[in-house]
């Protein structure tokens, strides 16, 4: 099971079934969405054994890199992840910066107040049911939505790039394959975990959720 598709309470029962002090939890929330930790060897605030058995019963990814592909400025990466069941889901960094510190980098991308951003486009499905005409995943159809730990890795992937490159995620942007709000509960799972003010702590306004208009949806957004 991916670890991060445990909510805290979650996470709470499980420890409690393995007869561990209520406290671990927040170590390993904290271990996971602040320090960014990739295995359970990281949690070195952890007995060995609870380390042990987070090892055996959790895995910290469940994709591969298939590829990526650079813009030609080194603004922009696009990751290929090939997930267990051999369905391929993309995300997106975008840097956008100052045009003083990178000619390539256009004026009009700060001008709109994108200075120093750096923005993740990621995705909530597999393929896409809406079958829009001029996007290439709609007409793939629909595989299948991805977990809330799924969308939540995509997020911690690029998190840990850019905390190696002293740099953090200013934006979310669910506009990468498929359809938010037809993956409403996982989408907002996802949204409520990297919100949280304990864990990744990553403010509500910037979360950005694109759709085709599922009204239903928005309504209960």
């Amino acid at each position: 099971m991916l670890i991060y598709d445990l909510d805290f309470s979650a996470l709470e029962n499980k420890l409690k079934e393995w007869n561990e002090p209520a406290y671990r939890a927040k170590q390993i929330w904290q271990g996971l969405y602040v320090h960014l930790y990739s295995s359970a060897d990281e949690f070195t605030n952890l007995s060995k054994s609870l380390r042990e058995k987070i090892a055996e019963n959790f895995s910290f990814t469940n994709f591969k890199i298939r590829t990526y592909l650079d813009s030609s400025d080194k603004s922009t990466r696009k990751t290929l992840f090939e997930l267990p069941d051999g369905n391929l889901i993309e995300a997106v960094l975008m840097r956008y910066g100052d045009p003083a510190d990178n000619p390539q980098i256009t004026a009009s991308s700060t001008e709109r107040g994108a200075k120093n951003r750096r923005t993740l486009c990621i995705s909530t499905q597999a393929g896409c049911a809406m079958g829009c005409v001029f996007c290439a995943t709609g007409q793939m159809g629909f595989k299948r939505n991805l977990s809330s730990g799924e969308i939540v890795a995509q997020v911690l992937y690029y998190a840990k790039m850019l905390k190696e490159q002293n740099e953090s995620v200013t934006n979310v942007v669910f506009m990468g394959m498929g359809e938010p709000f037809h993956n409403y509960d996982n989408s907002m799972a996802a949204i409520d975990r990297l919100n949280d003010s304990n864990g990744f702590n990553f403010g509500a306004r910037r979360f950005t959720v694109s759709t085709v208009g599922l009204v239903p949806q928005i309504k209960r957004f």
